[in-house]
């Protein structure tokens, strides 16, 4: 399908930021992903790390991510993280990482180390931290939650239905207890979420995955278009038009979600330091 005029972006001010992120040999999801705000993000600017590799050992049908085998955990790349967003100016931090499902704790010690030493580097700056799954381990999502980020993001992706087909090596309830148990451990830091339309699902899908997430203690929400990556991934069966975007956000809200960014080019690291000021000021 032809891609919609509302969905089409300029790539601007990448290099900069891009030169500073090699300099640290450092990855950000917003490259690996493909994501398509990358010129509106790294000119102002700001990006989302992707820490733990390159490499995913899973193989979701919509990620743009390199599956394979990963190599091993790089005990520096907690310091040069900090360095980066320092040298960046950043007072908002977003960390996230490839599924790592060939490690004992699924990566959690490393996300760990990377809050405190972003602590140790810009105290001031609120950390918000995008993990997998852990494979259902709770004293692994413990260990990220003990380290005491801000916000504390998992995302669901898509509807229930769905997920064999989106996200095969996942679990709709496994995501969903993710959420539950970091709002039992830290009641305090806030769990936000992301999802993506465009893949087929229903209205009624749609509202059954905003009360499940609320059940679950979510707090914030991101509501985006799913774009296709690459021809290798699965295809875009509609685009929904931004006023959809605009009534899911006030269904969301309605639904009890504290903050709600929703539109087209939504994504879920993309305006997190907004986001996360607006719900503190509400």
């Amino acid at each position: 399908m032809r891609l919609p005029e509302w969905l089409r972006t300029k790539a601007t001010g990448l290099h900069l930021t891009k030169n500073l992120l090699r300099g640290h040999r450092l990855s950000t999801v917003c490259e690996e992903a493909r994501c398509p705000n990358q010129g509106i993000c790294f000119s102002k600017p700001t990006a989302a790390f992707m820490i733990l590799g390159d490499v995913c050992t899973r193989n979701c049908a919509f990620c743009a991510v390199a599956p394979g085998s990963p190599g091993a955990v790089d005990a520096g790349e907690p310091v040069r993280v900090a360095e980066a967003a320092a040298e960046l100016g950043l007072t908002y931090v977003v960390l996230t990482s490839v599924t790592r499902d060939d490690l004992p704790d699924g990566g959690a010690s490393q996300f760990a180390a990377t809050i405190m030493a972003l602590r140790n580097s810009i105290p001031t700056a609120k950390i918000e931290v995008l993990t997998p799954d852990f494979r259902g381990n709770r004293d692994a999502l413990a260990s990220v939650l003990e380290a005491c980020p801000d916000v504390f993001n998992h995302n669901m992706e898509t509807v229930r239905r769905l997920y064999g087909v989106v996200r095969p090596q996942a679990d709709y309830d496994l995501s969903l207890a993710v959420l539950r148990n970091a709002h039992e451990i830290a009641p305090d830091i806030k769990t936000k979420s992301g999802v993506m339309l465009g893949l087929g699902e229903t209205t009624a899908e749609i509202g059954q995955m905003f009360r499940d997430l609320r059940e679950a203690g979510c707090d914030f929400l991101t509501i985006g278009q799913y774009l296709r990556p690459t021809k290798n991934n699965l295809p875009v069966v509609e685009y929904i038009k931004p006023q959809v975007f605009d009534e899911l956000r006030e269904s969301a809200l309605a639904a009890g979600f504290q903050s709600v960014a929703s539109g087209p080019l939504v994504r879920s690291s993309m305006n997190a330091e907004e986001m996360y000021g607006n719900a503190a000021q509400g």
